[in-house]
Order: structure tokens, then C-alpha cells, then sequence
């Protein structure tokens, strides 16, 4: 596939599709028809070693889900398709990286959620991943709320049928590709990965749908750390700390090869972490033939 010139304000036209790809809108044009999931175990038990190290003898403040965050948005740099939505038909290159994901200002089932949003830089590593997370949290946790949780609260004042006027035009300007960047931005539904940490409030880790709503591709559930007795390489049994990942993706954009693949290069750095400390531009080394 190749890109043309730019024709969006968040990304880049891709054409030259061979047969199926360009079909397979017509026949799915919806994001949730053209799902597909898979859960992933992930054996992090030197990467919490490695975390609870670094935070001792450095005092940083990295959290597991920062690894993660930081593992996820390198592999997607690494592998562009990852980085691909469809809209009004049409195939596009996202220009930037970033993630989303939602945030309780406290643990209690009466708490506020917010939506957080974040850009991820080809010269960041998990430091400025778990800084920028970190700030992002504790801003919206110490204000009332954050640009998106604002429009939201202004829109659910709105009456219904006024509610229907505006979602039709905000519809049409998608698939025309005029969306306003206003209302592109911070918004989770139009990031390249919306996250959920559910391990976070001792959950494990469900399917999650898509959005036919926006243009994100993927949505991934993280769930609650476990021990569990594995038997390695060298034939003995040992206590390893393992955690639950599901993905959900949009086969259109690729195909199950290529995102197989894709999450070898996650896979590694979780389970290497101390590559975790390089760039996102920095090549993994993982034999992806």
C-alpha cells in the first residue's frame, strides 16, 4: 500500500489496495463487524522485578502499566499497519501515535471516570511514558475535569432531537474526512489504541468491543497480575508472575499474520524489559520472518 497526499487533518490517504482490502469496507463498513480478538498471556515476572528495582534505587515512580502502555505504542511504531483506521470507506495512515485510556479519580464505584489522551514521541522511552501518564492522572484527578469531559457534560444537557441533529453532522463530517480538529481532539474514540487497566481494580482481562464511533482500530483489556507454576527451558518448575492482555483489532486493516507478529515485538519487550529504557524508533530485536 502507498500513501497519497494528505487529505485529513489526523492522517495521510492510502491507496494502491489490492482486491480485498478495498472491498472489505463495502462488505463490513462497520468497525464492529470486523472485529477480532485475541487474549495473550504475558510473563512479567522480571519486568516487576525490574520496575520495583528501578523505583527503589532511582525513585521513579514506574507502574506496570506504564511498561505496558510504553510496549504497546513501540510495537505500533514499529509496525505502521497498526497505526491504519478506515473511514468513509476509505483507508488512511494515521499521522501520530497515541493512546487513551480512562482514569477514576478514586477508587469507589461512585467516582467520576475520565478520559485521558496522550502522544506518544519517536524519542520517548518508558521515562516520559510513565511521567506523561503520571502528570495526566494527577491533573484531571486534582480538577474538576478535562476538555472531553467537558463537552460531554455541556452535550448531556442538550434535548434529545438536538442530541440527533448534531450527531448527524458530526457523522457526515467523518466520513467526508472534514471532522474538526476541535472535535478530534483529546477524544479516546479517535486515538490509535484505547486501553483499559482493569487489573488495576483486581479484574481480569474481557473482550472489549470497538467504536463504530471515531476512528480507533484497537482496543486492548489488562487484567490483574497472577503466580502461577510454569515449567522452563531447563526442565525445572518455578513460581513466574503472569498477566492477561486481550486485544481487539479491526481485520480490516490488516491481516491475522501481521498482527501475530506484531505482538512478538510486545511480547519481547515485556518479557526484556530493560529495552524498554530505549526509543520507540529503536528496532527490537525479534525475528519476525
Amino acid at each position: 500500500m502507498r500513501a497519497l497526499k494528505k487529505k485529513r487533518l489526523d492522517g495521510v490517504r492510502i491507496t494502491g489496495l489490492d482486491g480485498f482490502h478495498a472491498v472489505a469496507p463495502y462488505i463490513m463498513p462497520k468497525r464492529t463487524e470486523a472485529e477480532v480478538s485475541s487474549t495473550e498471556t504475558f510473563d512479567v515476572t522480571d519486568l516487576c522485578a525490574y520496575l520495583e528495582q528501578r523505583n527503589k534505587e532511582e525513585g521513579t515512580k514506574l507502574k506496570l502499566f506504564h511498561a505496558f502502555c510504553t510496549a504497546v505504542a513501540r510495537t505500533i511504531y514499529l509496525r505502521p499497519k497498526m497505526n491504519i483506521f478506515i473511514s468513509g470507506k476509505r483507508y488512511w495512515q494515521r499521522n501520530d501515535i497515541t493512546l487513551s485510556f480512562v482514569a477514576k479519580r478514586k477508587f469507589a464505584d461512585e467516582a467520576e471516570e475520565v478520559l485521558l489522551f496522550m502522544k506518544v514521541e519517536p524519542a520517548m522511552t518508558l521515562d516520559d511514558v510513565s511521567r506523561l501518564i503520571l502528570g495526566d492522572v494527577d491533573d484531571v484527578r486534582n480538577n474538576r475535569t478535562n476538555d472531553v469531559g467537558a463537552t460531554m457534560d455541556f452535550l448531556a444537557k442538550l434535548p434529545r432531537f438536538v442530541m440527533e441533529i448534531i450527531f448527524f453532522f458530526v457523522r457526515r463530517f467523518e466520513y467526508f474526512g472534514v471532522m474538526p480538529a476541535s472535535l478530534m481532539k483529546g477524544d479516546p474514540n479517535y486515538s490509535t489504541v484505547l486501553l483499559s487497566n482493569l487489573g488495576s481494580i483486581g479484574a481480569g482481562a474481557p473482550y472489549h468491543h470497538l467504536s463504530n464511533y471515531g476512528t480507533c482500530s484497537i482496543m486492548i483489556t489488562i487484567g490483574t497480575m497472577r503466580k502461577e507454576l510454569r515449567r522452563m527451558e531447563d526442565g525445572t518448575e518455578q513460581e513466574r508472575t503472569l498477566l492477561d492482555a486481550t486485544f481487539t483489532f479491526d481485520e480490516r486493516i490488516a491481516d491475522g499474520f501481521y498482527f501475530a507478529k506484531s505482538l512478538r515485538i510486545a511480547r519481547f519487550l515485556l518479557e526484556h524489559p530493560e529495552h524498554l529504557a530505549e526509543t520507540m524508533e529503536t528496532p527490537v530485536p525479534v525475528d519476525l520472518t
